[in-house]
């Protein structure tokens, strides 16, 4: 019941990610597909094992690497917009020494 909205999200997440020329647009689109293979986890771990808890313990470590992740990613987006004035990912040529 719960891996269709997960599969849904992923298809929407994948979609975004290769669409999009936007960098900010791209990570929402990969955070996006990170939270659907967070529910997966614990869907999973709840059809499988209902007794433990180790899809929910994966989940959240997935989330706290999946903050770190969007923090970095998005200091590297602040950095690419100072030197470009822009965050279109077609515009990142123009960075090279």
């Amino acid at each position: 019941m719960y891996l269709i909205p997960s599969l849904i999200m992923f298809g929407c997440g994948v979609y975004g990610f290769i669409t999009r020329k936007n960098m900010i647009a791209i990570l929402i689109s990969l955070e996006l597909m990170l939270n659907s293979v967070d529910i997966n986890f614990v869907v999973f771990n709840r059809y499988l094992y209902p007794a433990q808890h180790d899809g929910m313990f994966f989940t959240l470590f997935a989330i706290a690497i999946a903050a770190a992740e969007t923090a970095v990613a998005i200091a590297i987006i602040i950095n690419v917009y100072r030197v470009v004035k822009n965050v279109d990912i077609n515009q990142i040529t123009k960075m090279k020494f």
